[in-house]
């Protein structure tokens, strides 16, 4: 039975007299605080979450839907007016600059929740970041996601449980941990290095953790190109023959890429456009892909 328009009421008050205290209705109160996480499965599909402090990304961004719990995984009120995002993989906080590559328009948000579960997608953002891009509430747009890194440490630095930075003068190195591929294979991830940004301040009155964002948008070109479901990666033509076998319906391709002067086999389905008619295939030859066991393949985009 249906509730009577004034217990409906009733309830709409006290809701709105707990958010107003900063409550939850669960009665927990925002606590932000930097989180990465272990590894974790989401229909079907590992995700390890990483910390990365520079680095760029392409996918698929989607919006986040309607009926999210009142805190995002990093303690963080959530609010979907805020410029904020959602990310299977990065620490959080994170700073990113995520740019529309259907439209050029670029933005920098916080990464301060995990999402989204659908795993054709890289990023899924608010409904205020999603109007000011340009990506449909019902859809998703072709991305660039870029992390910076001074702005990222300042998010760190400013909640509990970040990690310490080491006070010296010398550079030191860093290890990082990741699952292996097949023999002869190098990790499919479409990351490519980039130099990191500028420190950023803190400034008062930003989001949890500072630093504050501006939301403005910076008008760029739009980008050409296509998007692709990238298999996997090898430094041997065997094992990428052999990976392009097992899904051999879907019509792969095998292409050789130079990085680093080290020789590259690219296992992959496309390309497919930035169109809703593009995207639908690549989320179905993504899915095929998973179907037969193959869990490390994402969609990515590939600039003209």
């Amino acid at each position: 039975m249906s509730a009577s328009p004034r217990r409906l009421h009733r309830r709409l008050a006290l809701l709105a007299g707990l958010l107003a205290a900063g409550c939850t209705p669960q009665g927990v109160p925002p606590h932000p605080h930097y989180i990465l996480g272990a590894a974790y499965q989401a229909d079907g599909v590992w995700h390890y979450p990483r910390r990365r402090l520079n680095g760029v990304m392409t996918g698929l961004a989607a919006v986040i839907p309607p009926g999210h719990p009142p805190l995002t995984a990093d303690g963080e009120a959530f609010d979907p007016e805020a410029l904020a995002a959602a990310s299977p993989n990065l620490q959080l906080p994170a700073i990113v600059r995520l740019t529309n590559l259907a439209n050029g328009r670029q933005l920098e948000v916080r990464i301060n929740d995990r999402g989204p579960a659908d795993p054709g997608r890289l990023i899924a953002v608010t409904a205020r970041v999603a109007g000011l891009l340009g990506i449909p509430a019902d859809g998703a747009a072709p991305v660039r996601l870029h992390v910076l890194a001074g702005a990222s440490q300042t998010a760190e630095a400013a909640l509990p449980g970040a990690p310490l930075l080491a006070m010296t003068a010398a550079p030191v190195g860093t290890v990082v941990t990741r699952a292996l591929g097949a023999p002869g294979s190098t990790a499919v991830d479409p990351v490519v290095g980039s130099a990191a940004a500028p420190p950023a301040a803190a400034v008062p009155g930003g989001a949890p953790g500072g630093p504050a964002l501006s939301g403005q948008v910076t008008q760029g070109r739009p980008t050409g190109g296509g998007l692709w479901v990238r298999l996997g990666r090898f430094t041997q033509y065997e094992y990428a023959a052999r990976l392009a076998a097992r899904v051999a319906g879907l019509h792969p391709v095998i292409r050789r890429e130079i990085a680093n002067r080290e020789e590259h086999f690219v296992v992959g389905i496309g390309p497919f456009g930035f169109g809703a008619g593009g995207i639908a295939a690549a989320d179905a030859a993504l899915r095929g892909v998973i179907g037969v066991g193959i869990g490390g393949a994402r969609i990515v985009v590939e600039q003209e």
